[in-house]
């Protein structure tokens, strides 16, 4: 129910049977199976599959109270520059397996993310109309080789947009949630990039079996494994 536009959309496509017949299409051991690509019906064994779709996508749903742990279920969706608001694809979605994890990795991870963000943040800033001139004197002391000048002119953008990049501390972990992926695991590095919007509450033998098939180079299974979803109401 935190993510209505994700629950309405494949509440639909299974009432519609949409996805009945395709297939498990990636699988990659301790970190997730994928499905929900209609190309991927009675395809061939050399078919390129993961870009099908039912012709439009769905607006980000990312909640930070919603993570990565085993047997969460999320959209799968374009990456990079091709998809600045991460919206998500119409009907291809993955089931997280991961694996368990330390607090060093989750510092790293967590760490990672916060620069990712800073550096976001700060492109964004230079990037406005009224700050050419603090653009032009990066870029110059950037070709003058002037790291030291440089990096002080990053901690003054710093200082301005101190209020927004301690908001950052939003998307650190919380203690249940570092707990979480320490005991039962989980793909963390995934966390507040895509929409999760369910979880396994039954059943995660099944996607520790799949995972374990053998697959091509495009972590397809070489045996079809073929879907049929249905709604309890």
């Amino acid at each position: 129910n935190n993510t209505p536009l994700h629950k309405e959309n494949i509440i639909t496509l299974v009432d519609e049977k949409y996805y009945d017949s395709l297939l498990i299409h990636r699988v990659i051991p301790d970190f997730m199976i994928q499905m929900g690509d209609p190309n991927s019906k009675k395809s061939n064994s050399n078919s390129e599959l993961g870009f099908g779709g039912p012709g439009y996508i769905i607006s980000a749903e990312i909640s930070t109270k919603l993570i990565h742990k085993r047997g969460a279920i999320a959209a799968a969706r374009l990456g990079g520059d091709q998809n600045p608001r991460k919206s998500s694809s119409g009907s291809q979605f993955y089931i997280v397996q991961g694996k368990i994890c330390s607090d060093e990795e989750l510092d790293a991870i967590e760490n990672q993310r916060i620069e990712r963000m800073t550096f976001q943040l700060i492109q964004s800033y230079i990037e406005k109309p009224g700050n050419k001139n603090v653009r032009d004197d990066l870029i110059t002391l950037q070709n003058e080789n002037k790291s030291l000048e440089f990096n002080q002119k990053i901690l003054e953008i710093k200082k301005i947009l101190k209020n927004e990049i301690l908001a950052f501390d939003e998307f650190r972990y919380t203690q249940e949630q570092r707990n979480v992926y320490k005991t039962i695991g989980g793909s963390p590095h995934l966390d507040f990039e895509y929409t999760v919007f369910g979880e396994v509450i039954a059943g995660m033998d099944v996607v520790d079996t799949i995972s374990r098939v053998e697959t091509n180079a495009s972590n397809r299974p070489k045996v079809d494994i073929i879907l049929k979803i249905s709604i309890e109401k």
